[in-house]
């Protein structure tokens, strides 16, 4: 791992100077911010007025189409022709416009033998063709076909062939390939050739920028911000002039410009950022809009969503900073049950009693491929316990317990949870050695973490004193940062093309401004006001995301303008930062942070804070504040009081001391080896090798076994069940995902649940493993009893195999849950996430829950209780087949 840059030139000490208005704000290798302009390479954006920008930035990507293409079928949309990462290969030489592909044995790689010339010509046509008809002979003659990636797709569930590539307007989505009928290929004469026709480097004007920027709302009735940065003064108010264009008709806020409606997640963190404290109403009608039933609303998601993903709390950090910047005690007693009914449902499904971790997929990083290996599925990630869905969850329920207090209401058990989740992350997530936190706990039986760090959630647990106090500071220095800014997660999963991997987001650099911001590192909130600035101004709108490794906004799977959170990621570096804004039940304090780049006068006029308007006048730099006026008269301290009406004018002066400037870990691109897949053959555990790898290492039960430089390893007498996985490291030592757990040794004993019920089900399916299963709804099956018997009283496994056709694996809100009982004991819920659309054939395995059994037969029961009602509330189906006992 190439350390570019560890420690930024820029280390100041007693620093009383100021920066001309013309100075450099910020330099790296990639680009340079000034204080009027942005330049990166050939491509500047400068600040005319506070009110107009122009750029001429243009994506490298639109320059060069190349015509050499990979791309691969996929049966149902799932990555299943080759194994991963082994793709077709082809040189499209178009004639007139158009070429086609010969036509590809279905499971056959083609490679190109020809050398690619330069560039593909605009708007060409490509036939693309395939052989399937040893998938439809399979069909015809089994009732199934088993894929490259061993799963089985019987004939009723086939949906069709699709295909996936690299090349616009080709994607990796595999997610959401099968909902993308433009991608589907037809067989009209019925010979088993597939065929589609796509057409490459078409014009599209999602791929240009503007080239200037000029004010169209009124904007009178924000804040007026003024500094000695022209650029940054333009760029708050284009972002104002952006939240304008993002407020609908009905009172809301939509998620960005090509995404329309509410979001619960992407609403939540732009509110504590920063449009809470511009557009309060706004911000509480929109909140409301994702509430149903008195519970919040978790978006669709991984699984069928809640609790898949389970990170609709943060909607609780977003009502609590409404209230702290309002001080409505109405609103306080509104949301109170709303937040109180969420987080007891949480209870009785997400906290792990082994970690005292929140379960649940990443907050924000939503899209499994983009953070998460191949081979876990809904269960799988259920079962995960990722850094910044727990950050969330450790904030709610201390905000929880502090709503509580104000109203007069019990605090318990919610300060004690709320202890019990911060011990955890700093127990099970922490990964000394590098200075931060692991993205994610993962496996099956046994878990290991990943020490993958995840900014959002490092910055989270800086934010709000997650992070044991002497670990704060450690983060902001140790995390990488790249030259463009913090990337979601690093290093880089290979064969992912940019969005959540390889991707910045500037809300996330946003959080991590702020986190740097209140630990006065002064080298990353440089670094990371560059990040913002410099997209904004060179695109000449917040956008969604970019490409960590270029800083393109090209090259990304989506990308949006105007895009809520970053809008208010760009503001928040005004009111959160440079003024330190800080909101509490009675009063506001300020808590500036001006990086010496930045210096001069700064004013913040017509900002209202419940009945007060206040004029803002910020000199100095540094953090320490050396004089407060209010009215002309002095203050002991920066703060002014919930109560105050009126209006007033505050001036603050720093005293421009500043004790160091801090550090960053400075780092080139970097991505780790593809993760293994293993098999097992007889006592022998096998592997593919992985691009890169230099060595593997064998674990068992979550802990290393062996190191090897081969591609097997032999397995010696076992005395109980182990947990086998491979993980491949290259010569940097950095190291892959773990593969998927292979189970040996074990002798699981089975109960068939068709001999507990006379139901008929509604769902034709092949593949039970006895021929017969179980519907389970709304109005079949509410309650399920049946018999385990046990060979002697002791802990016990057991899972359900199941399966669940009611939406696709990545979206939709149908997760299955129900209730297990030992007579009259709960003893959890088993959850039962989407496996496909209308794909009731595709049969998966649930959590396994831990049940202790007496000698004998044991009576036990599925349920439907009433917390087991999902996001969707009319659909909660499954076919249950058997359970599995351990």
């Amino acid at each position: 791992m190439k350390n570019l840059l560890l420690i930024l030139p820029i280390v100041l000490f007693a620093c009383t100077s100021e920066t001309p208005t013309t100075g450099s704000l910020y330099v790296n290798q990639a680009y340079e911010l000034y204080a009027d302009r942005v330049v990166q390479g050939e491509f500047e954006a400068r600040a005319i007025s506070r009110d107009s920008i122009f750029s001429n930035y243009r994506s490298p990507a639109n320059e060069a189409f190349p015509n050499r293409i990979q791309f691969k079928f996929a049966l149902n949309g799932k990555d299943n022709e080759l194994p991963v990462g082994v793709n077709h290969e082809f040189v499209v030489n178009p004639i007139d416009g158009r070429a086609e592909t010969p036509v590809i044995i279905f499971g056959e790689q083609l490679k190109a033998e020809e050398e690619p010339i330069s560039f593909l010509p605009a708007n060409t046509a490509l036939r693309i063709r395939v052989d399937a008809r040893v998938v439809m002979q399979s069909f015809a003659d089994k009732g199934y076909y088993i894929a490259a990636n061993g799963e089985t797709i019987y004939k009723p569930d086939f949906k069709g062939i699709f295909v996936a590539g690299g090349a616009e307007p080709l994607n990796w989505d595999f997610d959401n390939l099968a909902s993308r009928p433009q991608f589907q290929l037809q067989d009209p004469d019925g010979d088993g050739i597939f065929e589609l026709e796509v057409v490459l480097n078409e014009y599209n004007p999602d791929n240009f920028t503007a080239s200037a920027w000029k004010v169209r709302n009124d904007l009178s009735a924000y804040p007026a911000y003024e500094s000695g940065q022209l650029l940054v003064d333009a760029l708050y108010r284009l972002s104002l002039d952006e939240t304008v264009l993002l407020k609908e008709a009905d009172g809301t806020f939509r998620t960005g410009e090509k995404w329309a409606g509410v979001w619960t997640r992407d609403l939540s963190y732009s509110v504590i950022l920063a449009m809470a404290l511009i557009e309060p109403e706004v911000c509480k009608t929109s909140l409301r809009r994702k509430v149903k039933n008195e519970r919040i609303v978790q978006d669709t998601g991984t699984g069928g969503s809640w609790p898949v993903s389970s990170d609709r709390v943060v909607w609780t950090l977003a009502a609590w900073e409404i209230y702290l910047v309002t001080g409505d005690r109405a609103w306080l007693e509104e949301i109170y049950p709303i937040i109180k009914n969420s987080l007891d449902d949480d209870r009785q499904f997400l906290l792990s009693p082994d970690t005292q971790l929140a379960r649940g997929e990443s907050s924000f990083l939503d899209w499994r491929q983009q953070t998460y290996p191949r081979w876990m599925d809904g269960v799988d990630i259920y079962l995960s316990e990722n850094l910044g869905t727990n950050a969330v969850h450790c904030r709610s329920y201390e905000i929880l317990s502090e709503i509580a207090a104000e109203l007069g209401q019990p605090t318990e058990p919610y300060t004690d949870i709320a202890s019990e989740l911060k011990r955890g992350i700093n127990w099970n997530l922490w990964v000394e050695r590098a200075g931060y936190f692991g993205q994610f706990r993962y496996g099956r039986r046994h878990f290991s973490l990943s020490e993958k760090p995840e900014a959002l959630g490092e910055a989270l647990c800086v934010l709000y004193d997650i992070a044991f106090d002497n670990r704060k500071a450690v983060i902001l220095e140790n995390t990488p940062v790249m030259p463009y800014g913090i990337p979601c997660v690093y290093p880089q999963i290979p064969g992912i093309p940019p969005y959540h991997n390889d991707g910045i987001w500037p809300f996330v650099q946003a959080y991590w401004n702020w986190a740097a911001a209140r630990e006065h590192n002064y080298a990353a909130l440089e670094h990371g006001l560059g990040s913002i600035y410099r997209a904004a101004a060179l695109f000449l709108t917040n956008k969604e995301n970019m490409v960590a490794s270029s800083g393109d906004f090209q090259g990304t799977e989506i990308n949006s303008d105007r895009q809520l959170w970053s809008v208010a990621g760009n503001l928040a570096m005004v009111y959160r930062v440079l003024f330190g804004m800080h909101f509490e039940p009675d009063r506001l304090v300020f808590a500036p942070v001006v990086p010496p780049s930045y210096g001069g006068k700064r004013m913040l006029t017509n900002f209202r804070y419940r009945s007060a308007i206040l004029d803002i006048t910020l000199e100095g730099t540094g953090h320490r504040i050396a004089s407060v006026e209010l009215d002309g008269e002095p203050l002991e301290s920066a703060v002014i009081p919930g109560e105050l009406s009126g209006a007033h004018s505050l001036h603050i002066t720093l005293d421009g001391q500043i004790d160091g400037a801090g550090k960053i870990n400075l780092q080139e691109g970097l991505f780790h080896p593809a993760t293994p897949q293993a098999s097992l053959d007889d006592r022998q555990l096998r592997w593919q090798a992985a691009e890169g790898a230099t060595q593997y290492t064998v674990f068992g039960n979550g802990k290393p076994l062996a190191n090897t430089t081969g591609l097997t390893f032999e397995l010696e007498a076992l005395d109980e069940p182990v947990e086998l996985q491979v993980q491949a490291q290259d010569a940097q030592g950095v190291v892959s995902f773990l593969s998927e757990p292979l189970l040996v040794g074990a002798s699981p004993r089975y109960v068939e649940f068709e001999r507990f019920s006379r139901s008929t089900p509604t769902v034709r399916a092949a593949g039970a493993m006895e021929g017969g299963y179980v519907e389970l709804s709304l109005e079949q099956n509410t309650t399920l009893s049946f018999e385990v018997d046990a060979p002697e009283a002791g802990e016990y496994l057991l899972q359900v195999r199941y399966a669940n056709g009611s939406g696709p694996g990545n979206t939709f809100n149908a997760c299955a849950l129900r209730s297990l009982y030992l007579g009259d004991q709960f003893q959890g819920v088993w959850v039962m996430p989407q496996r496909g659309q209308d794909e009731w054939s595709n049969w998966g395995m649930s959590n396994a829950l831990r049940v202790n059994l007496a000698a004998g037969v044991n009576q036990l029961r599925l349920q439907l209780d009433p917390f087991n009602a999902n996001m969707n509330g009319q659909i909660n189906r499954a076919l249950v087949d058997r359970v599995v006992v351990y």
